[in-house]
């Protein structure tokens, strides 16, 4: 294991070798996945396998009075059914930050759909009766499913004798976490403002709506081990969590990531792993688990819906005096990722904006609603959401225009954060502002034509509802700062095993690292990364696996910056190898060998001057070079509980919106024409990849804005649109132009000067979205998604 790089890598401009850093290569997946040949995580088969059910309770908050299992395993076929009684060891809990999420429910149910019970049959529709035959006898419980319910005196605890870290802080036992910001004089600093204005946000729970629901295949081992081939996001934290549950080491529970078919942040939380490998370490069989999309709208988190309450100041010439806000996150059952959300939402309820005065609190609660967790934009887009909509309003008191009262309000290089952290690489928001402020605009009534309507450009779209009658056309801007990479004193760092040698007599790289691929692109940069610094045309991405260091969360928009840097570390440690074993070969025939900065491009070593020493094959003929790296962001530290302040994060990311909607105010429909964005990306390391990210993020803004929300039931606490019959998501007629303009301000800090770019355009897209219609329609709309009853004031019913 080569020693870790705990120093910033220096920014460097690449290799002249083709397909490197800089260049739109085309993703090694890309034809197998549009062709539908790629093989994803449901298409595993193994011999002799089983296949395994979940029963998940049909109540949010329940005690379990018994539970009976005797139909279910006398069924033909079935050849277990698994209770909590039936674990194997004490540890029955896990989580990702606080254990609280039991394996398989006991004592009472916390949310719908909660597991209860396991089955493995021979075949998936055996399974699924004999789930069906598990006989649950439920004492319902009344459901806590908002702030009132949760803190009220008389409330039930979810969690009752809750002991974790977090207890000390909070105020009630049903807040997860508290994170309060406070920095200057608010109140005096209110009474210097000229204009105060004040809003209540609603911001809905959003799925993250991924295609291939979960899925996974557990392999026993003779060595009374396990092999789980597991969608998900990061194998070694899955792994972390799993092993003590099965009562085994971690050397014998081997995960190999299988093709991922999209995760957003669904696939951070345990699903199913821990059921499979008890289902097959208690058969000895493979056993197989397949949600159905039913399933899996109760099998993974979701983004957290928002009550957010701000209030601003500013003097007459546009200048923000304060913020004060309140934000209540609603994290449902168990904690999952609560904590770094509230964390997030807190640090970044300012937006990119200077407010020196500021009064922040941030909460989550514990609630009967469906647990909620890590999702694209990860508490920041939430809050932008908000804030962005008052610098709308506050524009319009002071007669302002709104792009050029961001502007003038915008940080920069060297802003501090109300957490009291300093900004410390390229932050041009009033640049982003103007340059997306400056695109062209889409012509107007794109409908008409000399052959007449075109009704897939208006509201309603194929459903001819309209012809144009009373359609009028709204602008909108926003403009976000997410943070990039773990934070708060998280140790953030990821490995790559990196090897060269020589193969049919052409030097060859293998990259590999436990990266979940999950759609991102990675396994491209990967390849870039070592064809730039290790000047061959040929790289091998292994198979992402636990048999290698990890690389942490694909989340946080963190692993291009993360695991990319520890590739890079990688690589250029094999070169170095690679280069002393030319000295040691070849220094004697050619003193440039000891004297010149020497390079690896296009299967040569040549100097700085370009002349050619060697051909790579050459100097690895009979030799093969290993190096297993680690690389490691500067180090961040938690936010004071009391205050706020800390220097909590890494790197940040900037996106700003331009929507134009046209709305039929007669029926409440609304059609995005475009979403133009502007955004810095450090360094573009792949422009195709780049320019997908930002289109990718931009529509699920998009979708939150107008058309996506799982709701739930007030009163019981159930999923009422488990379905994507009822849970809406953009579809290609949906989605609108997205013109994107890419500006790179490297950072000195991060290899190749490169910013996490994935999740800033889901942050700013939604509040682009609601500001566009409202100019459009004149109303305040302070809630998402927005809904025709919204725009036309007709109820419509909730059933």
């Amino acid at each position: 294991m080569a020693s870790p790089s705990g120093t910033p890598t220096k920014i460097t401009q690449g290799s002249r070798t083709k397909g490197g850093i800089g260049e739109s290569t085309l993703r090694p997946d890309g034809t197998l996945k549009v062709t539908g040949e790629f093989a994803y995580s449901s298409d595993m088969w193994h011999e002799d396998m089983l296949w395994g059910q979940i029963l998940r309770s049909t109540v949010a908050h329940a005690e379990i009075v018994s539970i009976d299992t005797g139909e279910a395993l006398a069924m033909p076929g079935v050849y277990a059914v698994l209770t909590y009684d039936d674990l194997p060891t004490d540890v029955k809990n896990y989580g990702l930050e606080i254990q609280d999420t039991p394996v398989l429910a006991h004592g009472k149910v916390r949310h719908h759909g909660e597991p209860v019970a396991i089955v493995a049959a021979d075949h998936p529709e055996t399974a699924r009766r004999a789930a069906a035959k598990i006989k649950v006898d439920y004492r319902e419980l009344p459901v806590i499913t908002d702030e009132a319910s949760a803190t009220a005196p008389d409330a039930l605890l979810v969690h009752e004798n809750r002991d974790d870290h977090h207890a000390g802080h909070v105020p009630h036992p049903n807040i997860v976490h508290r994170q309060p910001i406070v920095r200057g004089d608010v109140a005096a600093a209110r009474e210097r403002a000229d204009v105060i204005v004040t809003g209540e946000y609603t911001f809905g729970m959003q799925d993250q709506a991924f295609l291939g629901p979960e899925s996974g295949l557990a392999v026993p081992e003779e060595d009374g081990g396990v092999h789980l081939y597991i969608a998900t996001q990061w194998l070694h934290s899955d792994l972390r969590q799993i092993a003590p549950v099965l009562g085994l080491p971690e050397d014998k529970v081997r995960m190999t990531l299988s093709g991922v078919g999209g995760a957003f942040g669904g696939r951070e939380d345990l699903s199913m792993q821990i059921h499979a490998c008890l289902l097959a370490l208690r058969t000895g069989k493979p056993v197989k688990i397949v949600y159905n999309r039913f399933e899996s709208f109760f099998g993974h988190v979701h983004r957290h819906p928002a009550k957010l309450h701000y209030e601003h100041g500013a003097t007459k010439d546009g200048k923000l005096t304060h913020l004060k806000c309140r934000i209540v996150l609603d994290g449902g059952a168990y904690a999952s990722a609560s904590p770094a959300v509230v964390g997030n939402a807190s640090s970044l309820s300012v937006g990119p904006y200077v407010v020196e005065d500021v009064d922040i609190e941030a909460i989550a609660l514990y609630t009967n609603n469906p647990p909620c967790g890590a999702m694209r934009g990860f508490g920041a887009v939430q809050a932008c959401f908000a804030y962005e909509a008052q610098m709308d309003k506050l524009a319009a008191k002071l007669g302002m225009d709104p792009v050029e009262f961001r502007r003038l309000n915008a940080m920069e290089q060297g802003t501090l954060l109300p957490t009291g952290q300093p900004v410390d690489s390229p932050a041009p928001v009033a640049e982003l502002l103007r340059r997306v402020k400056a695109m062209p605009m889409p012509p107007e009534r794109q409908w008409e034509s000399s052959e007449g309507a075109d009704v897939r450009q208006l509201p309603g779209g194929l459903s001819n509802t309209t012809h144009g009658e009373g359609v009028v056309r709204g602008v909108g801007y926003a403009v976000g700062i997410k943070n990039v990479g773990f934070s708060e004193g998280f140790d953030d760092y990821s490995t790559a095993k990196v090897r060269m040698e020589v193969v049919a007599g052409e030097p060859v790289a293998t990259v590999h690292t436990a990266m979940a691929e999950v759609g991102q692109g990675g396994v491209t940069v990967h390849a870039q990364i070592a064809r730039t610094e290790l000047g061959v045309t040929q790289v091998t991405i292994h198979p992402a696996d636990t048999q290698v260091g990890s690389a942490g969360s694909t989340s946080a928009s963190r692993q291009t910056y993360v695991t990319g840097g520890a590739v890079k570390n990688s690589c250029e440690l094999v070169r170095e190898k690679v280069l002393e074993i030319g000295r040691r070969k070849f220094g004697s025939y050619h003193p440039a060998w000891a004297t010149a900065e020497l390079l690896l491009e296009g299967g040569k070593v040549v100097t700085d001057g370009g002349e050619v020493l060697s051909d790579l094959a050459d100097v690895l003929e009979g030799e093969t070079v290993e190096v297993e790296a680690e690389w490691r962001h500067r180090p961040t530290e938690p936010f004071d509980l009391r205050t706020g302040q800390g220097n909590g994060h890494v790197q940040y990311s900037f996106a700003a919106h331009r929507a134009v909607v046209e709305v039929d105010t007669e029926l409440g429909l609304v059609k995005v024409i475009e979403l133009a964005c502007a955004q810095d990306v450090g360094k573009s390391l792949n422009p195709l990849s780049v320019l997908g990210q930002i289109q990718g993020g931009t529509t699920q803004g998009l979708g939150v804005a107008v058309m996506e929300e799982i709701v739930v039931d007030p009163k019981t606490a159930k999923v009422k649109n488990p379905s994507f019959t009822d849970y809406l998501i953009p579809t290609i007629l949906d989605t609108p132009t997205i013109p994107v303009d890419v500006l790179e301000l490297a950072d000195e800090h991060a290899p190749y000067g490169l910013r996490g770019i994935g999740e800033a355009p889901t942050l700013s897209s939604t509040p682009a979205v609601l500001a566009a219609i409202r100019n459009a329609t004149g109303l305040e709309l302070n809630r998402t998604p927005v809904r025709p009853e919204h725009l036309t004031g007709t109820q419509l019913s909730e059933g």
